[in-house]
């Protein structure tokens, strides 16, 4: 009977009776779908390798996130590189303050391998967060017993003194085992300083030359002031090795009575003394370089093979203060535009394109490293951006064109330098044109004695440093705001 009432009724309102079965159709279909959300949730919420808390997760770029829930080998070993700093500069910086109210990091699932003092070895699966930031995102297990709060390592990672930030970035380094030809290896402090209304400069370097895991090496200043258009005079000092201190745990640098020394609030002092290469004349300098706060690139190293080059900036925008006296003639600086950065790796045969520069609010640092290994693909230029609030933004130019309309006399050779360069790189809405105008260059034969000149001993491609002092200006645009400004910066390049 009721069969049959169904059927008279679908034959007598047939198109009302299609609209009921798909309107039920349609509610049974959503029941399913919210039951299998539900229970997808309920097992990712029970899911001990997926992280909790928050609202949105970081992960390195092309990640699956499935991948690394199982434990897949494209997840074994995936980290985010300078965590610390873009933790810092990026998720939990001022910039973003009104957006962004707490951040975490964390580390789920990594194998580490325990061994006790009797020599047993036990794989952990292990699991690291900094207490205070995980309970800021709602992510903070519960404690049943004991206190579990941050400490000062914790500290440190989150936000260091600028006397800790300084060792932490900016400490020395020992070559590594896969490093070939270590009486190659040097690592050095460079820091520059203009005066003189943009009219003079100097250059200044301490640095470490040589195996230092073995016995031939030492320590060397460096020191070039220049006129613009002008006179170059160079100051230069060996120092034995037993004169020298240099920490992998701190940035202090002693040579001899010379010496680059970390103040408590994170400026350097600066104290050298050199005679006058090929002259009678002496250099004696006493700076205080204040770095601007946020204003500094976190470093990257590159190897392959034995090949190593490694590159930091502590202090991209600074200010220098104090004294620097030539034949007892002394210049007084005031805060006075000023840079440093610091340089580690084997440098035979190596070459580079680099520059920093200042352009209105904006500092910003280029370079591309060229290795002697033919072989290794180079690099897109690295263009780095901040601003008043640090890190703004990084381009990829591929090509720096130059215009070589200057020349320059190296010894007894006339060599052709740039008097204009050009960079351009768009990325997405972002864009990014810088223009150098090159208002002096000076150049360095880097080749031997006995190869200089001689056709035939070592023939190299661009055996001649160029160094340049000039206006960069900077047009483009960063998420919507329009990027200008110029100033005094300094560029490097071979010839």
């Amino acid at each position: 009977m009721i069969g049959q009432l169904a059927l008279r009724n679908l034959t007598y309102r047939p198109w009302r009776s299609v609209l009921m079965f798909f309107g039920f159709g349609v509610g049974v279909a959503v029941m399913i779908v919210l039951l299998s959300i539900g229970e997808a949730m309920l097992t990712q919420a029970r899911q001990e390798k997926l992280v909790g808390g928050g609202t949105i997760t970081v992960l390195p770029e092309g990640l699956d996130v499935e991948v690394m829930k199982t434990g897949g080998i494209g997840g074994l070993f995936f980290s985010i590189d300078h965590a610390s700093f873009l933790y810092r500069q990026a998720l939990a910086s001022p910039r973003y303050a009104k957006e962004v109210s707490a951040v975490a990091p964390q580390i789920e699932g990594r194998l580490l391998y325990l061994r006790t003092t009797g020599g047993t070895e036990y794989a952990v699966h292990a699991s690291g967060e900094i207490p205070d930031e995980s309970r800021a995102v709602g992510a903070a297990p519960e404690v049943v017993r004991g206190k579990w709060a941050n400490d000062d390592g914790d500290r440190k990672w989150v936000a260091p003194t600028p006397l800790e930030l300084r060792n932490e970035i900016d400490h020395f380094h020992i070559p590594g085992d896969s490093v070939a030809n270590r009486d190659t290896w040097a690592e050095w402090h460079y820091f520059n300083v203009i005066a003189g209304g943009g009219k003079r400069w100097a250059f200044i370097s301490f640095i470490v030359g040589g195996d230092v895991t073995g016995a031939k090496w030492g320590g060397q200043i460096g020191i070039t002031l220049r006129e613009q258009g002008g006179s170059t005079r160079r100051f230069a000092q060996n120092v034995a090795k037993s004169r020298v201190r240099f920490s992998t745990s701190d940035a202090n640098l002693v040579f001899g009575d010379s010496r680059v020394t970390i103040l408590p609030d994170g400026d350097y002092a600066v104290r050298a003394s050199a005679p006058e290469e090929n002259g009678h004349g002496r250099i004696s300098i006493d700076l205080r370089v204040h770095p601007e706060p946020y204003a500094y690139f976190p470093g990257v190293s590159m190897s392959s093979g034995g090949f190593v080059s490694g590159y930091v900036v502590p202090a991209l925008r600074a200010e220098a203060t104090g004294s620097l006296c030539v034949d007892s003639v002394c210049e007084q600086f005031a805060s006075a535009q000023s840079y440093h950065d610091h340089n580690w790796g084997v440098w035979r045969n190596v070459t580079w394109d680099w520059g920093a520069s200042r352009a209105g609010q904006y500092t910003f640092l280029y370079g591309r490293v060229y290795p002697p290994d033919s072989s290794m693909s180079v690099p897109p230029v690295l263009f780095y951006l901040t601003d008043s609030l640090g890190f703004q933004a990084v381009f990829r130019p591929t090509t720096i064109s130059y215009e070589d309309n200057r020349t320059v006399r190296v010894a007894n050779a006339t060599v052709r330098v740039p008097s204009r360069a050009t960079l351009f790189d768009a990325r997405g809405n972002d864009t990014l044109r810088v223009d150098l105008r090159v208002e002096d260059a000076i150049g360095t034969d880097t080749r031997p004695a006995g190869e200089r000149g001689n056709p035939v001993a070592g023939v190299r491609a661009h055996p001649y440093f160029i160094q340049m002092k000039g206006i960069a200006t900077l047009s483009g645009r960063v998420n919507g705001v329009p990027l200008t400004g110029s100033g005094t910066g300094f560029f490097e390049t071979y010839r």
